[in-house]
């Protein structure tokens, strides 16, 4: 446990979280939207500073980066806990787990030592991810500090759903990101993640601007966002507010969580979205997980 950064005291004890775009305001003995950070007596504190719950040695491609260190391994960490609530999510099993008060799940690993693992496993970058690297920012920012003094690089897999505050703190140490990119509008994010979609778009321009390398990857679901007209809209925005060459990964839904009776995505509506990303100009689309 850790006292957080990115948030005000406000009257009554209360306090307002600006490191996603929620932007709870916490009650004292509360948490916010993620289950991970709790206001202690006017103080917000994040409960899974230390606690990683997952880690691997992964390809970069499985992040997926497919255009940033290619051919190359990342050491993995995640922290439990997320900001959204996918009702799709690959897992939930550790994104979901401490909601809405439940015990932080993992073990304690330094960020020190993730640095000497990733250094002994001859990986080049870290990559910040499975759950959500938003709500373990302070875990994963003290991790990147000494990863790039280490001279390795930084990588997040990120929903994207954080504040700009967020992003100027992570920016000076992150090299490459993959942004998940459900719906260009907040019809997806409102109905299926307990979210919107504009702050996720302002993100992206955020960190391209900035100059992270940055990829997207949309998870196409049946019924939720595999109209034509939706995936025109993801292809556009990439297109037209960032640049054609933003490789776009088209990926295909298997059932998971909250729907399990929803049909895997066909092939003939991922090679849809690829034509559609054609005709809006961008230089890399990639069909993944089929």
């Amino acid at each position: 446990m850790k006292e957080a950064i990115l948030y005000q005291k406000i009257e009554g004890g209360k306090v307002q979280c600006s490191l996603c775009s929620h932007r709870c305001t916490i009650a004292d003995g509360k948490r916010g939207i993620c289950g991970v950070r709790e206001n202690q007596k006017g103080i917000l504190y994040t409960l899974n500073y230390g606690m990683t719950v997952a880690e691997a040695i992964d390809p970069i491609e499985k992040k997926p980066l497919y255009h940033f260190m290619p051919k190359t391994k990342t050491y993995s960490f995640a922290a439990a806990g997320c900001n959204l609530c996918c009702a799709w999510c690959q897992n939930w099993e550790i994104s979901q787990s401490p909601k809405p008060d439940k015990p932080i799940e993992g073990y304690a690993v330094t960020p020190e030592e993730h640095v000497r693992q990733a250094l002994a496993n001859a990986c080049p970058s870290i990559s910040y991810t499975y759950t959500e690297p938003t709500i373990f920012t302070e875990y994963a920012l003290d991790t990147m500090i000494l990863a790039q003094k280490a001279g390795l690089k930084n990588i997040w897999v990120t929903n994207g759903f954080m504040t700009t505050e967020t992003l100027d703190r992570i920016i000076p140490y992150l090299d490459a990101a993959n942004v998940d990119l459900k719906g260009s509008r907040g019809d997806v994010y409102e109905k299926y993640c307990c979210g919107h979609a504009e702050p996720i778009l302002e993100s992206l321009k955020h960190l391209h601007r900035a100059g992270v390398h940055v990829e997207i990857t949309t998870l196409i679901v049946p019924g939720v966002n595999d109209r034509a007209g939706q995936l025109k809209e993801i292809a556009e925005f990439i297109a037209d507010e960032l640049s054609r060459d933003v490789p776009w990964h088209i990926s295909r839904f298997f059932p998971a969580w909250k729907m399990p009776h929803v049909p895997v995505t066909p092939i003939e509506t991922l090679e849809m979205a690829r034509d559609i990303g054609k005709d809006a100009g961008l230089k890399w689309i990639h069909i993944g997980n089929v």
